[in-house]
Parts: C-alpha cells; structure tokens; sequence
C-alpha cells in the first residue's frame, strides 16, 4: 500500500512537471519595444540534448521524492510506535482509571465509616485522658495482685479472706521507784514514800506484749461481715511465774462479729474498744485513735476499756456518724472507814455489798479481789463523730446504773451482860450502843430487812484531733467528766465509794489527754502527751463500827480471876467515804520493816484516796523496713507520773492537812517485729 502510494505519488510529479514546462497558447507575450534592440539568438538546441535535460531533471526530482518518501516512511514508523506505545499507555491508564474509580468508590462508601470511625476515636481518646489516673492506680493493682499471688498476705478460704497480722515484741521498762509491775503500768500502785518499794528501782524485761490478730472478711451482694480476734499474753494465770518458764498465759484482747451494709449501717458485737475511745475517722471498729506508747497501759487521761458491747452505727457519707452501744459495766469501789462488825474470833461484816468473787472453774477468777459486779444494767453510750474535711470531732454520753445490797442490821450492839470489868466472864461495852431500826431487839448481825439500792450515774466527753503543717502534725485534746466513770480512765480511779448506811455515792470525776503526734519522715514518729485523771472527795461522818477484843485472865496471882473478860467497842461517829479531809495520813513518808522476806512494807498509816494521776510522756519509733517482707521498728518512751492525795488532818480540826505525793520515772525501750 505505502510502495503503490509512493508510485502513484511520484507519476503525479512527473506529470506535474512536464506540465508546468509546457508554455499555454493564452499566456500573454511582454510587449516589445521598437526601441529594444532584439539580442542574437543563440544556436538552437537538438530534441536530444532537451530530452537529456529533461531526463537528468527527472531524475532529480524522483531522487528528491524517494527522498522524501524515505523521510515519510521513517515519520510513519516512528508515529506507527508512538500510536502503539500511545495505545499501551492508553491501556495503562484505562487500568489504573479502573483501579482508581474502584477506590475511590470505595473510598467514597467508607466515607461515613470513617467519619464514625473518627468521632469513636476522639471520643475514646478523651476517655483515655480522663481515665489515666484510673489506668494507673490498676497498673499498680495489677501489680500488688502480682507479688500477692507470689507471697500473699491473704489466706482465702470458702469465699472468705483471711488475713493474719500482729507483731513480736522485746521489751523492757526501768522505773526509779518499783511497782511491781511488768511492761504495763499500775498507775494507782505508784508507791508513795514510806512504801519500801519506794526506795528501790526496778528493771523487767519482757515479751508479753507481742500479739497475734487474725481478719476474716465476706462480701454478700450488699453488705460485709467481718470477724476480728487480737490476743497478746498479759494476764498473769495461778501457775504464771517469773523464775523459769515465764509461762504467762494467753488473754482475749478483743473478738468481735459485724455485718456492714452498704447503705452506712452496721451492727457490731463482741469484744471491743469501748465506743467511749476515740476513733481516728469516722466511727469505725480498728480504726480507734490508740497512744503510740510502748506501755501498755497507756497514758493517764487517756479514755478506753475492752469489754463486751453490742453497737449499732449509721455512717452518713463518711462525712458524719451517729452511734449507740450497749456494753458490760462493772463498778470500782474507792473510800475507807464503811460501818463493820468484828467479832471476838475476828470475822467481819459489812452492811452492803456490791461485786462477789468469781465462780473460777473456767468462768470468772476466783482471785482477784475486786471481784465481779452483778450487774442491774449494762452501760449505754452513745457517740457522734464528725469529719467534715478537715480534722476529726466527737461527741458522747455515758449512763451507767449502780447497785448494792443493803443491810441495816448487819452492824448491832450485843447485849452487855452483868458483872465487874477485869472479872473472867464479864463484857464491858465502851461508845454509844447501837441499834437496828429493822429489829430492834437484835444483838447480833443479821440479815433482817435487807434490800437493794441502785444509783445512776454517767457523763459526757468530748474531743478533736485536728492535723497540721501539710498533714506533718497531729493535734488533738480530750475531755471526759461526771459520776461513776472513773474506771474509763487508764489509771481506773474509782467509780463510787459508800455511805455510812451502805447505799453507794458516786465519785465525781475527770480525765483529759492532750497530745502531739509528729510525722516528719515516713520512718519516724515522734510523740507527746499530758494527761490527767481526778477524783473528787465522797467523804461522810457517822459510820458505825462494833468491834470486840478479848483479855485472858490468867490467874497469875492467888485469888485471881482466871478465864476471858470482853470488850466491845462500838462507835456511830465515824470518819470515811471518799477523799476525807480527816483521813489519817500522817505515816505516808514512813517506812515500817518488812512483815517477811517476800512482802515489803507498803509503809505507816496513809489513808488519803487518790486526787489527781498525772502523766507527761515523750517518745518516738523508728520504722527500719516496711514492705512487704513485714516491719521492723523500734521506740524510746519516757514518761513523768505524779499521783497525790485528799489531804487529811487526822480528825484534828487545828492540824495542818498533809497530802501525800508520789513521783516516778520511768524509760521504756521496744524491739519489734510486725507481720506483713
């Protein structure tokens, strides 16, 4: 096709030049002058020499065009490539065309997606940012539950945990003045100065306060219950001894049931702080605002007791907390000079009584000589705890009932019988004859028109713990006052003494604790406290005493009287109660010899009752590892205590009143142990 193209082509050429050679009849000749001189013509060319010409310019030409053919069949390649490459990349792009609009189809349907997508994200970004604090307390909870599963501090068994705790203790205690006492103080024994433990010192050593708790807790869908038992072994058994075995026996410290729903109620029984102590925050079992002593006994005006209570508490937001307990009471009787009864064979009666002995046998100690009070009532207080954001406040009430047996014929006068003094056989009745109003023919004791006689008593305390200094310093102060609630205090001054009929007063008293409590590091406490427990005087006239005494007569001299001659003393005018102010004090600095090698003399005669127990202590604890390994820490204590008494003038109105006083030092040092 192209080769019969160029043919085609290059005849038209030809044909195109042979033409254009060839002259048209109607071509217009230029017009001649007759003034132009017509030149010479030249020799007329042959047909051959012009057909040559011809042919050579033919030659030429076609040489010219196949030229050019070559020239276009060269471009007609190049654009035959072009097209196909041009083709190709049409292709190409008709590909990706495809490819495209097929994303961006695609793009174009998951534009919504992605716009959800978007929104999701930044909605859970936000989250994330708001819930960063809460992502890392569960890192740390993730890792707590870590090393708890390697070492745990909680046993759980049946759906209940069960976590040990308590800590092992070397202790020891120096007081410069003996008590006889062991790492906790007896506060009321600190020996005046003609007791002879007085003027000796004593160093104890001790392991008696380590102690062992044990914490069970359950969830129900809505409340908690929890059980808590805490033991150490400072209680002195009849076989305890302080030679070889040490082998004190082990004592209940507290051992309690409570059910806490989550809507702030809570019943609480059992063993416990009394609802009387302070609490930290809150009203909350374990979370009592305990001294930070190493005495046990711990610090005068400080307000508590571990007895049997049933509680009921309602917790309003953590905010404030309302609270009533119904607890075990038990009466401390104080005072001196009760009306009695002392027969020749030097048996005694009282007219009352208000504690009896215990049962022993496994049921209450038949030694100790207080006794148990056969309780009319149990205690009931009542407490309100406020803690609006900053410090802690609280508010409570205590009532208590008091009760003794009365017998107004437990103290008579015998009949005298006739006959000389100095005479075997003959009585003689010295003082003013008594008589029974029950019975007035009786002439000895008995229980004819006996009856019961109940007191109420109670008081009120408040207290506030505030922290200062970013939390570094805790302040607080306590106050506690009224009737019959003596034995609240640390020191256990008395609740009621009484009357000359037998029937109870109650002793006005007070206690109040200030305390300082420093936190400057992690590992150290440092702490101060100054207390005070008073009892006021309860003192009355008009007691009475029979007393008999007997004289042998021997017969030493011919004619003789031989056998027994009595007198009987009796008295309706004496001194006694509470604190009175014609006590006998005037032996109080004077030491008597020992009655035998293994009881000293507690000195002469000292009958003023306690007026006022106070205390001023300073010490610190070193915390040396806390973790999860358990504790280790040790403290220092030292601790100031006075204790004086009511004045008396020995019943001798011109006398100057001498009030006894008592001082003593004491240092403590701890060594323990806590278990994680």
């Amino acid at each position: 096709m192209r080769k019969t193209a160029a043919m085609i082509l290059s005849l038209f050429l030809m044909s195109g030049i042979a033409f254009a050679d060839t002259p048209k009849d109607d071509d217009p000749q230029p017009a001649q002058t007759a003034k132009t001189k017509k030149p010479a013509k030249k020799p007329a060319k042959s047909a051959t020499a012009i057909l040559a010409e011809q042919v050579e310019a033919l030659r030429q030409s076609i040489e010219a065009q196949q030229q050019q053919i070559r020239q276009l069949q060269d471009e007609l390649a190049k654009r035959d490539t072009q097209i196909g490459d041009a083709k190709s990349a049409a292709a190409a792009a008709d590909a990706k065309a495809s490819e495209a609009d097929a994303k961006a189809s695609a793009a174009a349907s998951s534009t919504a997606e992605v716009k959800t997508t978007t929104t999701t994200l930044s909605s859970d970004v936000s989250d994330l940012k708001l819930s960063n604090e809460a992502v890392k307390g569960a890192v740390q909870d993730t890792q707590k539950k870590m090393i708890s599963a390697e070492s745990p501090a909680t046993i759980h068994y049946k759906g209940i945990s069960i976590t040990p705790g308590g800590f092992l203790a070397a202790e020891t205690v120096f007081r410069n003045r003996a008590t006889s006492g062991d790492i906790n103080t007896p506060f009321t024994g600190i020996p005046y100065p003609g007791n002879s433990l007085s003027r000796v010192s004593e160093n104890n050593f001790s392991a008696r306060q380590s102690r062992l708790t044990l914490l069970a807790e359950g969830k129900l869908a809505n409340a908690k219950l929890t059980g808590y038992y805490e033991a150490d072994f400072l209680s002195a058994a009849v076989t305890s001894n302080n030679r070889q075995s040490n082998s004190y026996s082990w004592r209940t410290r507290q051992a309690w049931g409570q059910v806490l729903w989550d809507n702030g109620w809570s019943l609480t029984g059992g063993q416990m702080w009394t609802l009387a102590t302070e609490d930290k925050k809150g009203i909350n079992n374990r979370q009592e605002a305990l001294p930070m002593m190493i005495d046990p006994q711990y610090v005068v005006g400080f307000t508590w007791a571990r007895q049997y209570a049933f509680r009921v508490v309602k917790n309003f937001n953590d905010k404030f907390a309302l609270s009533a307990s119904a607890e075990g009471a038990q009466t401390t009787l104080g005072g001196r000079g009760f009306s009695t009864y002392t027969a020749a064979s030097g048996t005694t009666s009282q007219n009352f009584w208000i504690n009896a002995p215990g049962a022993a046998g496994g049921l209450y100690n038949a030694f100790d000589p207080t006794g148990y009070t056969a309780n009319k009532a149990p205690d009931f207080i009542v407490k309100a705890a406020l803690d609006p954001g900053w410090g802690h406040y609280e508010l409570l009430g205590i009532v208590s009932q008091f009760r003794s047996r009365i017998y107004p014929c437990a103290v008579v006068s015998p009949a005298a019988s006739t006959g000389t003094p100095g005479t075997a056989g003959s009585v003689t009745l010295v003082g003013t004859p008594l008589s029974c109003a029950a019975e007035p023919t009786a002439t000895a004791p008995t229980a004819a028109g006996a009856f019961n006689d109940s007191r109420t008593g109670g008081g009120a305390g408040a207290s506030a713990t505030v922290p200062l200094f970013a939390k570094k310093l805790d302040a607080g102060l306590k106050f506690v006052a009224g009737s019959g609630v003596g034995r609240y205090g640390s020191a256990q001054l008395s609740d009621a003494t009484a009357r000359p009929d037998g029937s109870l007063a109650l002793i006005k008293s007070a206690q109040w604790l200030g305390k300082l409590e420093f936190h400057p590091t992690a590992k150290l406490d440092i702490y101060l406290y100054a207390g005070q427990e008073y009892a006021g005087r309860a003192a009355y006239k008009g007691y009475e005493s029979v007393k008999f005494a007997t004289t042998t007569l021997t017969g030493a001299n011919p004619g003789d009287p031989v056998g027994v001659a009595t007198t009987i003393t009796t008295s309706q005018g004496g001194i006694g109660g509470y604190g009175s102010p014609f006590a006998n004090n005037s032996g109080c600095s004077t030491e008597n010899p020992p009655s035998t090698q293994l009881l000293p003399s507690a000195g002469g005669t000292c009958a003023g009752d306690i007026r006022a127990i106070t205390e001023g202590t300073i010490g610190f604890w070193h915390k040396v590892y806390t973790g999860p390994k358990g504790g280790m820490r040790w403290g220092i204590q030292y601790s100031y205590i006075t204790k004086t008494g009511w004045s008396g003038n020995n019943n001798v109105p011109t006398a100057i009143g001498i009030s006894p006083k008592a001082v003593d030092n004491m240092i403590f040092t701890s060594f323990r142990y806590y278990i994680p």
